[in-house]
């Protein structure tokens, strides 16, 4: 049988290549002294604790539930020692049945009709073949995604696939079975006083965490069976540079990670794939509105108005302007408020949904592939803080059937009241910061304007507008490292119940907090800035000293763009330097004070692996949550504000490109290896995106119809521009919008010498009129269009994402058959095993019974 010889051969070249990978880890010291038993975690305690009885208690009752132990001391410092555990097979088969962990145990065969084998035959010979595909044979363990899995069972090991018993258990596999006994073992007697991580929280260990699979680089190309690790393949093909055009090897990720890292890194690439439409069209828009810069009618107006003079923007020390002096706003303004405008903010507001909803088909293909289906999350232990201050009020849990602590509802509320207090605090805070920054801009509005050099007297709106950025974004950085804490302690004074009711709590308060520290001034800028101004001879003043701030004569759009480019490159710039730059200074810091205290050797390869582990940065306490944090609020850049600022996809995808190498450089060489955890999906992040793509819905619709041009434009060309009764299909149509959106004050009011006319931006009557400054009929038109274009942009978007969200089925059609063709295949496999087995038991028993009868 061909199908038999390949299986044969299959096994029997992974038993090799698992050989030669077994003796390359050992003499890298991932084993145990005796160069057999693997190391699955890692314990480092200091001799001087003082924790000693709680560290033997704790050693010896791992022994007892049937790990093996080895102590090192640490090459490099006399107080540092090493607890080495290695989990042995019976232990790991009792302990994966328990944690009812998938393994696999027959080779899957998938169901395809003819129409799919005929596509599958031509897809295949004429798509290029994917750059970042894992070879088989370079990573023979890799086969085992192509498994069927059903839940370990030791009265069943018979059924599973055990070519080999040192390779059967994944090493991440087996890290996860080892912490989770670490976790559930008792240091003392009490019914609370168990797990690793109140060992590390009161001192007794240093640290914890499974070992890495040797170094990230080696002399053996990565062909070299013998010499590869998991950790290598991952530099070679992910973590470097050279492979920023590459797919990401996710089922490697996931191997060696875990599948919540997995499930990380296949979001971000997912979300990174969709933004390459999105940057597109984006860079289309701006490109149109760059080629049609100078043949635009309302530039053209702009720059050739000589003799129309604008009235002044400050109260003192400001000289008279023409309009034709705002030509590069006006021109530079075109870029980003153009035709395309409103068809890229539908655009977008529909790539959010599609992009939402194809990842949920996405994430339902991996948890499929990942065998996460059936998986749930199993019983979370409690945090030692909700014991410690809930021991003395017990309730039985309706799952465990155990008693423990619990939270009555009166102080949950109280305590969910003063966090929520605390929140409203901090993001009074915010809009604090932000009326500071406005304020700034209203002195420096005056200074500017009078100021000695030609260049800034010149360009004061720029010079403004720009410094205030600057400071706007040294308060954000500088909040958010307050909001961090605040945030810790107001997730703490709540009390939640479980680590991962805690991670939901502390996620969605810095969201919140940067959130509204990153978009504040920018939704300040876009629609209150110079709304509330006033007008010539009646300005509105804050303390009464200081006039309200005014857009500039081409538009308040400009100031929107540059707020936004400026503090989304600036932060994308922060976090990737804070991502990399600060761990590789750390990781240099601590080399370096080895070295100044003669501790370390002269070659490094003397130091094993585990010692090399230690040395490297832990993970930090957040998790994956400042990596999604990020992300999400870049999302909100991308989306919210896109109307104003088209450019802000192509700025994100060039950003998400070198993210992904960054966060896979950062996880694969400068931290340690974090414990392999199972996830489903991305959390509380999921519901948090699909708020921001409400959100963005709503302030695209505000932006087009308030902040930008586009409805006074659209209105003049069909009401009261020159061919209004042929629509508005072209720009002669708009001849005359300039004149027609200026209003006519005298100079003589404002008692500064000036005498004749000036201009300034607003629907009003003139002077001479009956009744001068009053509001035009052509304001309430444009008003009554502004709201109607609200009311209508929001409805047919929000009635284009409902139906596209209706259209897209959150799981695939042909991965439903195949679950359902997979979950009737198992059962039969596992009752023709069942019955092959029995059969061979009566075999083993008759011939046995023939021999004994004499």
């Amino acid at each position: 049988n061909p199908l038999c010889l390949q299986a044969w051969w299959a096994g029997t070249r992974q038993d090799l290549n698992i050989a030669n990978m077994t003796d390359a880890m050992a003499s890298s010291g991932l084993f145990f002294k005796d160069g057999k038993k693997r190391i699955d975690y890692i314990l480092v305690y200091k001799k001087s604790s003082p924790q000693v009885e709680k560290r033997s208690t704790f050693e010896k009752n791992l022994r007892a539930e049937g790990l093996m132990l080895e102590r090192e001391p640490a090459v490099t410092n006399s107080d540092i020692m090493f607890v080495k555990i290695h989990c042995p097979w019976e232990t790991l088969c009792k302990y994966a049945e328990r944690m009812n962990i998938r393994m696999p145990f027959r080779k899957k065969c998938y169901y395809t009709d003819w129409r799919s084998k005929t596509m599958g035959r031509l897809l295949k010979s004429w798509l290029p073949r994917n750059p970042m595909k894992l070879d088989k044979e370079a990573l023979p363990d890799l086969e085992e995604t192509d498994c069927y899995t059903a839940p370990f069972s030791r009265a069943r090991i018979h059924h599973f696939t055990i070519n080999n018993k040192d390779s059967f258990f994944s090493n991440s596999t087996r890290s996860r079975i080892v912490h989770h006994m670490l976790q559930r073992t008792k240091y003392e007697d009490g019914k609370s006083k168990m797990g690793i991580n109140r060992l590390l929280n009161n001192g007794t260990y240093e640290a914890a965490f499974p070992p890495h699979e040797g170094s990230h680089k080696s002399r053996h190309p990565i062909k070299t069976h013998g010499a590869q690790n998991h950790r290598h393949l991952l530099y070679e093909r992910w973590a470097r540079w050279g492979m920023w055009y590459k797919y990401q090897p996710l089922d490697l990720i996931r191997r060696y990670f875990g599948e919540k890292i997995g499930l990380y890194f296949a979001w971000l690439g997912w979300y990174t794939g969709m933004l390459i439409p999105a940057a597109l069209v984006g860079l289309f828009v701006f490109l149109y509105g760059l080629f049609t810069m100078d043949s635009s009618q309302v530039s053209k107006e702009i720059c050739e108005a000589n003799e129309t003079i604008m009235c002044p923007m400050c109260e003192r020390n400001c000289t008279l302007q023409k309009l034709n002096e705002s030509c590069i706003y006006a021109k530079v303004t075109h870029l980003f408020d153009n035709g395309g405008t409103v068809f890229f903010a539908i655009f977008m507001a529909i790539w959010a949904t599609v992009f939402l909803e194809f990842w949920k088909r996405r994430r339902a293909v991996l948890t499929y592939d990942w065998d996460l289906i059936d998986w749930e999350d199993e019983e979370e232990e409690l945090r030692p803080q909700f014991e410690a201050k809930y021991s003395q009020v017990e309730r039985v849990n309706p799952i465990t059937g155990k008693p423990e602590p619990f939270q009555p509802f009166p102080d949950k509320l109280s305590r969910l009241m003063v966090s929520v207090s605390g929140i409203f605090f901090m993001i009074s805070l915010v809009l604090t910061a932000v009326f500071a920054v406005v304020v700034y801009r209203l002195v420096a509005m005056e200074q500017f304007a009078s100021f000695k050099w030609y260049f800034i007297k010149k360009y004061w709106q720029f010079a403004t507008s720009g410094t205030g950025v600057c400071i706007n974004f040294m308060i954000i950085m500088s909040l958010n490292v307050v909001y961090e804490k605040v945030a810790y302690l107001l997730t703490d004074l709540e009390h939640p119940r479980t680590e991962s009711e805690w991670e939901n709590s502390f996620a969605l308060k810095m969201f919140l907090f940067q959130f509204v520290n990153l978009n504040s001034s920018i939704f300040y800028i876009a629609f209150f800035l110079g709304r509330f101004a006033g007008r010539p001879g009646k300005y509105n003043k804050l303390f009464n000293r200081w006039r309200l701030e005014e857009c500039h004569p081409s538009g308040c759009l400009i100031d929107l763009c540059l707020q936004m480019g400026v503090i989304m490159v600036l932060k994308q710039m922060w976090n990737n330097f804070m991502e990399l730059g600060y761990p590789l200074l750390q990781n240099w810091w601590s080399r370096r004070k080895m070295k100044r205290g003669g501790q370390l050797m002269e070659h490094k390869i003397s130091l094993p692996q585990w010692e090399k582990d230690w040395n490297l940065q832990p993970m930090n306490l957040h998790g994956l949550m400042d990596e999604y944090l990020e992300m999400v609020l870049q999302f909100g850049f991308t989306t919210i504000f896109v109307a104003a600022f088209p450019l802000a996809p192509l700025l994100a995808l060039l950003n998400n490109i070198i993210e992904i190498r960054l966060d896979a450089y950062k996880f694969v060489t400068q931290w340690r290896r974090p414990m392999p955890a199972r996830a489903t999906d991305i959390g509380i992040w999921y519901g948090i995106l699909e708020g921001i793509g409400v959100l963005a819905v709503i302030t695209n619709a505000f932006v087009i119809a308030i902040t930008s041009d586009y409805i006074p434009r659209f209105v003049y060309a069909y009401k009261y521009g020159p061919c209004t009764d042929q629509g508005y299909r072209q720009e002669k149509c708009l001849k005359g919008y300039v004149n027609s959106s200026l209003s006519v004050f005298d100079l003589s009011e404002l008692g500064m010498g000036y005498s004749g006319y000036c201009r300034y931006r607003d629907y009003r009557a003139p002077p001479w009129s009956s009744t001068p400054y009053e509001f035009t009929l052509q304001f309430w038109h444009v008003l009554a269009a502004r709201l109607a274009f609200i009311i209508v942009f929001e409805h047919l978007v929000f009635g284009i994402k409902s139906f596209i969200a209706y259209l897209i089925p959150d799981m695939p059609k042909d991965l439903c058959d195949r679950m359902r063709r997979e979950k009737y295949l198992v059962q039969e496999m596992m009752y023709e095993a069942e019955l092959e087995h029995l059969q061979r038991e009566r075999k083993k028993n008759g011939k046995q019974y023939h021999h004994e009868w004499p």
